[in-house]
């Protein structure tokens, strides 16, 4: 999360009045950038991790575990803490950051006043040795925050809190819910970050949709958990704000977990990696063919298995956030004529892809998205202004939205040296890859983020995944490889990754030959280790029905392969990387090293390790104050808790917990 604006927000009724204002400020904001960087060259190939925390607090004489809401009160300590700042400093939002030494990591506030969002004090390389230096500096930002905060307290990385939400206190300091900003019957306003933006964009997409958010999760039907299931934790009788008439109007769907805030999506923890590259056309590159990974990606580090004290019967975040930031009003959702607003949307602001934006020759129209929503007017400015038809698409399609949160001090002029418009729309438009323009300053280039893994519980699994990808980007760039499949298909795999156990007993769209058609030659760079590609002509334009292309492939095969002697099917996504460090030098110490991270993403795609989610109910159901009836009670709660906090420190190496995750003995 980046530095916080400071100002006077709008309500909605007032900034509905400015939306078009602002959409149309930021396109020129935009265009700006565009006739500044579109010729960046040769930027440094560099990359950045983000690792989000739950701060959670033991009350072990009770066998309690909470929230603990005291996210400025570390940041602060952070800040002042005399050593750091010799170091120059870590906390951007609250010191001036000079960079010296060790690079000390950076730590940034969150949605939820519960969460810390920790990054490394400067991007990495694409160098060898620098992935090996990503784990032991994860490692490090977690000592750092566990070494300023209270003895009860510990920064873990689950993707939720258990029981947040549930009816007994889950937070401390403990507050009641109902307040006026998410009047939500089981959150408190004060479980948001206060900065003003925060609480305004909770409300304003409250008001914009005319009702509360509805997060129906679907429960995990253990052998005594009632049928049909109805929420036991709504109140039908609250009536204390207009909204509270939701649950009586059929928010509420049985035999599902009823969320009704923002704070129940936001306040989930993930990993995302952002990468800088050379130029605008290798982002774009990366851009469209990482997309279609992102499904894949999502189910393999699933860990989201519990909310509000119950079994849930999927296994992963995206959709819980989709819809507890889904903006949309009736009209827009289709469930109501269209009349006051423009368009129907199909999808939340938080959602999968809908574009591909790369200018290369095998990007067919039948890969688009054949339901996209533009708005005309605004990519005819963007052509007008010099785009291309491909981009111009794409922010056209983002900026169908309105921004949820305006300062009015912000409406006074347009500054085109700034890009505050543009980001509005931008960066509440949370689809799972993301194409990032320069700021406005000379070092930073183009940029791809890759949004949809879930947090892992150690820092050896954040690190495998997190070096995986890079890779995966390396072994894309260096064999120009293939994975454009229909847009829509990629929706479809999105839906896939959320089923229980996905990773192992479903299947998803993937497309079949990777490699180009013609003929590439990698050459190393012998300084970074990293090969480019040499091609011997332009790829052609494909030809043929694109049903022909891609097949439904489990994940195992996806990652390692579907091809053994008789049938030569996808080669796996980590042979293809195994290939990339082969055709560079790489020394034997690195490569055994890279190995560990490379053979967890294997044993979790073959089912030989567990996902996160699979081990966390498990750890739930043998729980011997588990009642088959997938209540997740306080006791449980805690005690898991603990298992991952002691998971995070042995990592598997006492063999016994977390070995099904992590392997033994390693």
């Amino acid at each position: 999360m980046g530095l916080l604006a400071v100002g006077t927000p709008l309500d909605w009724p007032d900034a509905k009045k400015c939306a078009s204002h602002v959409r149309e400020w930021g396109i020129e904001q935009l265009l700006a950038i565009w006739r500044r960087a579109k010729g960046k060259e040769r930027d440094a190939l560099l990359w950045g991790d983000e690792i989000e925390y739950l701060v959670v607090a033991y009350e072990d004489d009770q066998h309690k575990v909470k929230l603990s809401l005291r996210q400025a009160d570390i940041l602060e300590a952070l800040a002042k803490d005399d050593d750091l700042r010799k170091q120059g400093g870590c906390v951007p939002d609250l010191q001036d950051i000079a960079r010296k030494g060790d690079h000390v990591p950076l730590f940034h506030p969150e949605f939820g006043r519960f969460m810390l969002e920790a990054t490394p004090g400067k991007p990495w390389g694409i160098g060898f040795r620098d992935l090996l230096d990503v784990e032991p500096n994860m490692k490090w930002r977690r000592v750092i925050a566990k070494d300023h905060m209270e003895p009860n307290e510990y920064p873990i990385t689950l993707t939720t809190f258990p029981r947040l939400g549930t009816k007994d206190p889950f937070i401390t300091p403990y507050y009641p819910p109902s307040g006026e900003r998410l009047r939500s019957q089981f959150l408190p306003d004060e479980i948001a970050n206060p900065h003003i933006r925060f609480p305004t964009l909770a409300a304003n997409i409250r008001s914009r949709r005319g009702r509360k958010v509805e997060v129906n999760v679907p429960i995990f039907r253990d052998e005594r958990t009632p049928w049909p299931w109805q929420d036991p934790t709504v109140d039908y009788e609250l009536c204390k704000w207009p909204e509270d008439d939701d649950v009586r109007k059929g928010a509420v769907k049985d035999n599902h977990i009823y969320m009704d805030a923002m704070a129940f999506g936001m306040g989930s923890c993930c990993l995302q990696i952002t990468f800088q590259t050379k130029n605008i056309i290798e982002g774009r590159k990366l851009y469209d063919q990482l997309s279609p990974l992102g499904p894949i990606m999502l189910a393999l580090t699933a860990a989201t298995p519990i909310y509000k004290g119950f079994l849930a019967d999927t296994d992963v975040r995206w959709n819980q956030i989709s819809a507890a930031v889904d903006d949309r009003t009736q009209e827009e959702l289709g469930d109501k004529p269209l009349r006051n607003d423009r368009w129907r949307i199909p999808k939340s602001r938080y959602a999968s892809n809908s574009t591909y934006i790369s200018q290369d020759p095998r990007l067919r129209r039948e890969y688009m998205d054949p339901d996209l929503v533009v708005d005309k007017d605004l990519k005819d400015r963007l052509k007008e202004g010099g785009m291309d038809d491909l981009l111009a698409t794409h922010f056209a399609h983002l900026f169908i939205r309105d921004p949820i949160v305006i300062f009015d001090e912000d409406l006074k002029h347009l500054d085109l040296n700034r890009t505050d418009h543009f980001e509005n729309l931008q960066s509440t438009n949370w689809q799972h890859m993301r194409f990032k323009p320069p700021p406005h300053d000379e070092s930073t280039g183009w940029r791809v983020e890759f949004r949809p893994m879930e947090i892992q519980i150690t820092d050896f699994e954040n690190a495998a995944f997190s070096i995986f990808i890079v890779l995966i980007t390396r072994a894309i760039l260096s064999f120009d490889l293939n994975f454009y499949v229909p847009i829509t298909k990629t929706t479809e795999n999105m839906k896939t990754a959320h089923e229980r156990d996905a990773v192992l007993n479903e299947k998803f769209y993937f497309r079949k030959d990777p490699f180009p058609a013609r003929s590439v030659k990698p050459t190393s760079n012998s300084t970074s280790g990293i090969s480019t590609p040499s091609p011997i002509s332009r790829p052609p334009t494909p030809t043929g029905p694109v049903e022909d292309e891609y097949e439904l492939m489990t994940v195992d095969e996806i990652i390692n392969g579907q091809q053994s002697q008789t049938n030569a099917g996808f080669p796996g996504l980590i042979p293809l990387v195994e290939s990339y460090l082969n055709s560079v030098n790489v020394d034997v110490e690195t490569r055994c090293e890279l190995a560990r991270y490379l053979g967890l993403i294997q044993k979790r795609a073959s089912g030989q390790l567990w996902t996160g989610a699979k081990w966390i109910r498990h750890f739930v159901r043998s729980h011997e104050e588990y009642e088959l009836d997938s209540v997740v009670n306080e006791k449980i709660c805690y005690d898991l808790v603990k298992a991952v906090e002691e998971i995070t420190k042995a990592e598997g190496k006492d063999n016994v917990l977390g070995a099904e995750m992590l392997g033994r003995g390693r």
